[in-house]
């Protein structure tokens, strides 16, 4: 969300790029390629408390399946500092595993960013020029493919995967809690088996469809208090939401 009222968009199509909707219904492109190379399929877009926006790109590969394997990392952040201005867009973040939703920290000193088929949480020191070494938060636990994640008052972070349907939070410290699930385990059992021989596919990805989570791929926190938890599902024809013991942080639109 925007200041104005627009909503900027990743367009998760082949045909790719950032987009801009306008409360009048009219979408618009914001970034359609970066040094001249025309982008393929958008995963996430986040507008940092600065006005930067922040732009993830899964994978090069079309179709994105042809990424879905541990030993391919080509997904890449880009940083556009000027969301009026093109040509202002750079990739500052390249070889990851999938790169899912990226977001910074409340604190303004680290970008995250959930990377799915690496299967890890990754951030990176913002500095003067950019951004600094990646760090690993956490690599995830046995059946955690994680898609979506919010951070919390507290700077743990919540992280939404798919496949198992389970939210998983992950402390200050590392430390990983599972929240919920709505799984059948012998089938994130067979998935996990795929991912680590390499045969993984679209399939493993869509085990989770058919439980009542709906393959949960968003998480992000409302309310008055910023203590309910709402989910997104990739299957799923309605929002799952429940009442979390710890806060979101207060995101970057809170006050528009």
């Amino acid at each position: 969300m925007a200041p104005e009222g627009s909503f900027l968009i990743a367009n998760l199509g082949e045909s790719g790029g950032v987009w801009r909707l306008r409360p009048n219904g009219v979408c618009e492109p914001v970034l359609l390629a970066v040094d001249g190379v025309t982008l393929p399929s958008i995963n996430f877009v986040h507008r940092a408390e600065d006005g930067a926006l922040w732009i993830s790109v899964s994978t090069w590969r079309a179709p994105r399946d042809r990424a879905f394997h541990r030993d391919v990392a080509d997904g890449f952040v880009i940083r556009m500092p000027d969301p009026a201005d093109p040509a202002s867009a750079r990739i500052v973040a390249d070889g990851l595993g999938y790169a899912n939703e990226v977001k910074i920290d409340p604190s303004g000193a680290y970008l995250y960013a959930n990377e799915t088929m690496a299967r890890r949480l990754s951030r990176w020191p913002l500095t003067q020029d950019g951004l600094g070494r990646r760090e690993t938060v956490a690599d995830y636990l046995d059946g955690v493919f994680p898609d979506g994640f919010e951070l919390d008052a507290e700077g743990g972070v919540w992280c939404a995967s798919v496949m198992s349907n389970r939210v998983v939070r992950v402390a200050p410290d590392g430390t990983q809690s599972v929240v919920l699930e709505d799984c059948e385990q012998a089938a994130v059992d067979a998935a996990m088996i795929n991912w680590l021989d390499g045969t993984f596919s679209r399939a493993d990805m869509n085990v989770g469809a058919t439980r009542r989570l709906a393959n949960i791929a968003s998480i992000t926190f409302g309310g008055p208090d910023l203590r309910t938890a709402y989910l997104g599902s990739l299957a799923g024809e309605s929002l799952v939401t429940f009442r979390s013991p710890v806060a979101g942080a207060v995101p970057p639109h809170w006050h528009f």
